[in-house]
């Protein structure tokens, strides 16, 4: 097949992909050029290439909304090349930009798990690349770089540098296998936004509860409300990252949003974000068109305090929306904090906000739902009402009741039971449960590794990292070291950030003081912005990052939470002292601070214990004791935490290479 022919059937494809081919059309014959000077180099580097390879041009990466330009299928190797026609220099951007397109192959591609992947970034009028073929393993190869006319030779180092494998690589079957994308909450936004389904946005592994079984349960309860005129409250319950808010987007921007759908968080920074995510994808050259996308974005992502506010000072009216989620719903408010004015407000309302929430959907005459997404574990702030409120509201009214997975009557903490066994208004549905993290995208052991770390049980921790190989998380007492190997770790396009609890009040003085000031910016700018979360300046605390991730964080660890013979103690900083907190509230939020904390990252966590202040230090301060930190880093160590500084990983970060 000639280049001209290749490219021809290129086009035809898109057009037949697109129903905007207006859009496309200007870019036609742009890529036509493009895709018939791709063909002709392959044709010549591949000349000598064995007949079975296979080559795959723009092959779809639903995660990342793009196509990488070609796939090809040696039959010890999976090479993923990324062409720039007419660029004369290997741009940065362009690196990361290959890399990323093989990182996601590595991860979602079942089909790439078992043998190589290797970017190759092709600057055609570039000098030529000098590059020391390495030897290749499994995992994602450094990228490498070629100018036109060494493209051949690139392709034959590489396949030079692979051993046989046992079993060939089988292109066939590596095309038939399953590429399932665990997209970012901010990811899986931008996608449903555009009126795609959860459907297409799946587990990596084939042992996590299908999130399509979920959002097919939610389903099945609002098409039964609609058909029986009923109003229910559907319980949507999972462990931290286990796709909680996804099940919500999806009601929200999938399938059923011509339900008239809004997404309800007390999350501020989690609001802010999405809503500006969206907006950007909307709108892409900003002006005035933003303006305009952020205003649409503002009605599907509300706050959902200004929401009840809302309806309250307007009593007589009927909400726009049959269909609400509320995002945390055991956050929210209870009477007493619902109702206090603060010096930032005066409340409005006169009974919790559950209470609020039937009282206001329940003004539609016929049927209405409520999505309730309802995490663990994560309770942070004091006047959080817990689902026994939701429990008690509903069996209060009669126009109402609710289906939920069994687990929300199982908790041992009264306050998060929904009903103490089963009620008349209860029906349950197992499929509203989610148990597997879906955050976590290499690594099913974070999850209870954490619950386990934070309820003080070392020997358990130990055996899950034993029983799991490993655990991504990693110990180094250097704040330079842990930004250097989040630097190292962060390839591609994987963004990284630094968190810290908020009560650490004391990291100012180990050089780290100054909280993320913008947090639209600092998730969603990229480096060389210094806004950025990637310029590992700022840190987010555990207000701004929850319900939202980075792909790597580093976790600063304070003094608020330091061990002891009887296990974690907490601690509160008042005038120029720690104070031990001895109620069982407090202690449990300052413990749930650091389950968020640990729980950010999609890939590895590094955690940075500050060395603190030696007690023969002769200016010791008292408030950064270097033995309780120590203290901190052996029970880590017991856990099965590793440390950074005998990571091999780290010897992997791609470079740039020298040129000739």
């Amino acid at each position: 097949m000639s280049a001209r022919d290749v490219a021809a059937r290129l086009a035809h494809a898109q057009a037949s992909r697109h129903a905007q081919a207006s859009r496309h059309a200007t870019l036609e014959l742009t890529q036509r050029h493009a895709w018939e000077a791709a063909a002709m180099l392959l044709h010549d580097a591949l000349r000598d290439a064995d007949p079975s390879w296979r080559v795959l041009f723009e092959y779809d990466l639903l995660r990342l909304e793009k196509r990488a330009d070609v796939v090809i299928l040696t039959d010890r190797a999976i090479l993923v090349l990324e062409f720039k026609h007419g660029a004369g220099r290997y741009a940065g951007q362009d690196l990361r930009q290959a890399e990323d397109y093989a990182l996601d192959l590595h991860d979602f591609h079942a089909g790439s798990r078992a043998h190589p992947v290797v970017p190759v970034l092709v600057a055609t009028d570039a000098a030529p690349a000098r590059f020391a073929a390495p030897l290749f393993w499994h995992g994602v190869a450094p990228v490498l770089c070629s100018n036109g006319a060494q493209l051949g030779a690139v392709i034959g180092a590489v396949q030079a540098g692979i051993a046989a494998p046992r079993a060939r690589l089988d292109a066939a079957r590596w095309e038939a296998a399953a590429y399932r994308p665990v997209p970012t909450v901010l990811e899986a936004a931008t996608l449903l936004y555009r009126r795609n389904s959860v459907a297409e946005i799946a587990a990596a592994r084939a042992d996590a509860p299908n999130l399509t079984r979920t959002a097919e349960a939610i389903t099945r309860a609002i098409v039964q409300a609609e058909a029986e005129r009923a109003h229910v409250v559907v319980f949507v319950t999972g462990i931290p990252g286990a796709g909680k808010t996804l099940c919500g987007l999806n009601v929200v921007f999938g399938a059923l949003r011509s339900h008239g759908a809004a997404f309800l968080s007390g999350n501020v920074p989690l609001v802010t974000v999405l809503r500006e995510a969206l907006a950007r994808d909307a709108a892409p050259d900003r002006g005035r068109a933003l303006v305009a996308a952020r205003r649409r974005a503002q009605t599907a992502l509300q706050n959902v305090h200004r929401f009840l506010e809302h309806h309250v000072i307007h009593a007589d009216h009927v909400p726009q929306e049959r269909v609400i989620v509320f995002d945390e719903a055991q956050r929210a408010w209870d009477a007493a904090q619902a109702t206090r004015d603060t010096q930032r407000r005066v409340s409005r309302l006169t009974m919790s906000e559950p209470a609020h929430a039937l009282e206001i959907m329940g003004r539609h005459d016929e049927w209405s739902v409520i999505i309730a997404l309802i995490g663990g574990g994560q309770e942070i702030n004091t006047g959080e009402a817990g689902l026994a409120e939701w429990g008690r509201v509903i069996e209060a009214d009669p126009r109402w009741r609710a289906v939920a997975a069994p687990r929300v009557i199982a908790a041992e903490d009264p306050a998060q039971r929904l009903a103490n066994g089963r009620r008349p208004w209860l029906t349950f549905d197992p499929d509203l449960d989610l148990t597997v993290p879906m955050r976590s995208v290499r690594d099913a052991a974070g999850s209870p590794w954490v619950d386990a770390v934070l309820r003080g049980d070392a020997p358990e921790a130990a055996a899950i990292v034993a029983e799991a190989g490993g655990v991504p998380f990693f110990l180094t007492r250097d704040i330079a070291a842990m930004r250097d190997g989040l630097r190292c770790f962060g390839r591609g396009l994987r963004r990284t950030g630094l968190v810290a609890a908020a009560g650490a009040r004391r990291l100012r003085a180990e050089g780290l003081g100054v909280q993320v000031p913008e947090v639209a910016n600092w998730f969603l700018n990229r480096w060389p912005d210094i806004r950025s979360s990637e310029a590992l300046e700022t840190f987010a605390t555990e207000y701004d990052c929850q319900g939202l991730e980075l792909d790597l964080v580093g976790l600063a660890w304070g003094g608020d939470m330091v061990r002891a013979v009887e296990g974690w103690r907490p601690r509160r900083f008042a005038g120029h002292q720690w104070l031990q907190v001895r109620g069982a509230e407090e202690r449990r939020f300052i413990i749930n601070t650091y389950r968020v904390l640990l729980t950010r990252a999609r890939y590895e966590t590094i955690i940075w214990v500050p060395r603190g202040s030696a007690a023969d230090d002769p200016f010791h301060d008292a408030t950064r004791d270097a033995v309780e930190m120590d203290a901190v880093v052996d029970f880590l160590r017991a856990c099965g935490a590793r440390d950074l500084a005998a990571t091999p990983a780290l010897a992997a970060r791609a470079t740039v290479p020298t040129l000739l």
